[in-house]
């Protein structure tokens, strides 16, 4: 598993208009196949594509499991507070939400001093989560700087494999005194996933 710490969010180098997947491989088997959203959301795609390359997710836990709910990953630390050094701001599209089973989204810890928190950390959803989106029904922006309110930046769709993320392991992070379910590794797919 690495630890690495980089300086500032990597520089834009996927292609918007390029069709990208992530394969999650299970060190336990199975795989997740993941359409990610680079039309909507390029800049969390690029950020999300970058780590997987650079083998930032190898070796990482499932840290926070709750059935009904989500399984989130991300955090080398394995505590929820782990990340990448660097921290960037949410992005959101109106055909990007918390609609179903099977999202991927970003975890952060909010909005702080007007500026996003995301970094590596993110979930995959049980159920529809619709509160989780950082956009209103109306497509209207949420107060995410408001205390109390959840923005959550969509990047990606569960295609296949939903049993496999069905059988991850809860997880409380604070009380877990065995490991996550571990990713061996994070493939990435796509007409421009060469680059």
């Amino acid at each position: 598993m690495s630890n690495k710490q980089y300086s500032s969010a990597p520089e834009m180098f996927i292609d918007p208009t390029a069709t990208y997947q992530a394969i999650i491989e299970m060190e336990s088997g199975g795989e997740v196949l993941i359409e990610l959203l680079a039309k909507e959301v390029p800049v969390t795609v690029n950020n999300f594509v970058f780590l997987a390359q650079e083998g930032y997710y190898d070796g990482i836990t499932f840290h926070r499991v709750i059935p009904g709910f989500m399984a989130q990953t991300g955090d080398p630390t394995g505590t929820g507070s782990g990340g990448p050094g660097y921290s960037f701001d949410n992005e959101f599209h109106p055909d990007a939400r918390h609609d179903k089973p099977g999202v991927v989204s970003m975890a952060n810890r909010g909005v702080v001093n007007g500026l996003g928190t995301n970094g590596s950390q993110f979930f995959i959803t049980y159920t529809e989560t619709s509160y989780l989106d950082g956009l209103n029904p109306d497509g209207s922006q949420k107060p995410c700087g408001m205390p109390g309110t959840s923005c959550h930046s969509v990047f990606g769709r569960v295609l296949s494999g939903m049993e496999v993320v069905n059988a991850i392991s809860e997880r409380d992070p604070s009380t877990g005194a065995t490991k996550g379910d571990v990713i061996k590794t994070i493939r990435i797919e796509g007409t421009d996933a060469a680059t």
